[in-house]
């Protein structure tokens, strides 16, 4: 299920974040239980009112003695109360991304949850509303400085989209073999339907849009573990990966006609499916305007 991998793909943002930016102590404390699967992570970033101009957040963290006071409400965070580690940004200085920083926050400490979104795929992974109301976090869970919390958080995405990229990739190589499998079974005109080009040619495109978006994900992965600066190549392989499923899955409802819009032959969910991946960390149009500022 891509729910499922895009579940496990965001708790590895806090993992990203603890290891890259948090002190001994704190990966000692929370790097073990979410690195093993005991423990569930959720990336705090999105508000209802700052989407991709994530640098307009409102959640407050204001400093008293050795806690920080947090205030604010996120939107659309996967994984919701189910996570027990929150990789939270919170503004502790003035306006515009320079203001936000990055904390590490336990549900023990006082999160709560709202309404659970209902959305149109991705049901297998929970989406919320979370609310932090005086959640008091020890001076100890700020991850690097103050005002580096946007830096944090881009850091952090750009490793995220890669895991995104492969999620798309799956999904449309699923598509493809429920299609390739329909179209050499369904006959009409006394023949299958996969020697009709109209039919062929589509599933054609198909599998050579996979292949690319495949290659440049390993490249992004590649370079991302060589230790280069992988941040546009990341963006490529997402944008790649996701426009493509998104087209792969909707020729895929094509190819089975009538019975591509059937819940029982499943492709109708992952086109439902690929929608998100356009969106989750980071749509489409942000990846474009990451690309178009490294040319």
């Amino acid at each position: 299920s891509s729910g499922y991998a895009t579940s496990i793909s965001v708790t590895g943002l806090p993992i990203s974040i603890l290891n890259a930016g948090g002190s001994p102590a704190l990966k000692e404390k929370y790097l073990p239980g979410l690195l093993s699967g005991a423990h569930i992570g959720a990336f705090a970033l999105t508000e209802p009112a700052s989407g991709s101009d994530a640098g307009s957040l409102r959640t407050t963290a204001v400093k008293k003695g050795d806690k920080y006071i947090l205030n604010g409400v996120k939107q659309f965070i996967t994984n919701g109360m189910h996570a027990d580690v929150f990789a939270v940004m919170a503004r502790t200085g003035a306006a515009g991304s320079r203001g936000v920083s990055a904390f590490i926050v336990d549900k023990a400490m006082g999160v709560k949850g709202g309404k659970y979104e209902k959305k149109m795929g991705m049901k297998v992974s929970p989406t919320q509303e979370i609310f932090f109301e005086n959640v008091e976090i020890p001076a100890e869970n700020l991850i690097g400085n103050e005002g580096e919390g946007f830096s944090v958080a881009k850091n952090a995405l750009d490793g995220g989209r890669i895991s995104i990229a492969a999620i798309a990739n799956g999904l449309s190589q699923a598509a493809i073999n429920k299609a390739v499998s329909y179209a050499k079974e369904r006959e009409q005109f006394g023949k299958s339907i996969l020697e009709f080009q109209g039919v062929s040619f589509p599933l054609a495109d198909a599998v050579t849009q996979l292949e690319a978006a495949r290659l440049l994900t390993r490249q992004a992965a590649w370079a991302k573990d060589q230790g280069q600066n992988f941040k546009v190549l990341a963006s490529m392989a997402k944008l790649q990966s996701t426009e493509s499923c998104m087209q792969i899955t909707m020729d895929a409802v094509q190819t089975l006609g009538g019975y591509g819009y059937i819940e029982e032959y499943t492709v109708e969910r992952y086109m439902r499916e690929a929608k998100m991946l356009q969106i989750v960390e980071g749509t489409s149009q942000i990846q474009r305007l990451v690309i178009a500022k490294g040319l």
